[in-house]
């Protein structure tokens, strides 16, 4: 695997993006929940429950997938 100008791998790279993204938007989905219940829609509060469970199990299999590849001679130097 190329190793980018961070010294990680473009895949590691691109697990550790897609988990960080995933756990910021699960941290400003909790407003959009209250937000919703506010304003009575308990229907849009669930919908939002729902988005913040799957970006949390993203997350979750992000990192999964960096343990793998942090055991293995491709993850590059930062990860070994």
């Amino acid at each position: 695997m190329a190793t980018g100008e961070t010294g990680f791998d473009d895949v590691t790279f691109d697990l550790i993006s897609v988990q960080y993204h995933s756990l910021k938007a699960g941290h400003d989905y909790g407003q959009y929940v209250r937000d919703a219940r506010n304003a009575g829609r308990e229907d849009i509060a669930t919908f939002f429950e729902e988005v913040m469970a799957q970006d949390s199990e993203r997350a979750e299999r992000c990192h999964g997938f960096i343990k793998e590849l942090s055991g293995s001679d491709e993850s590059g130097p930062a990860v070994s």
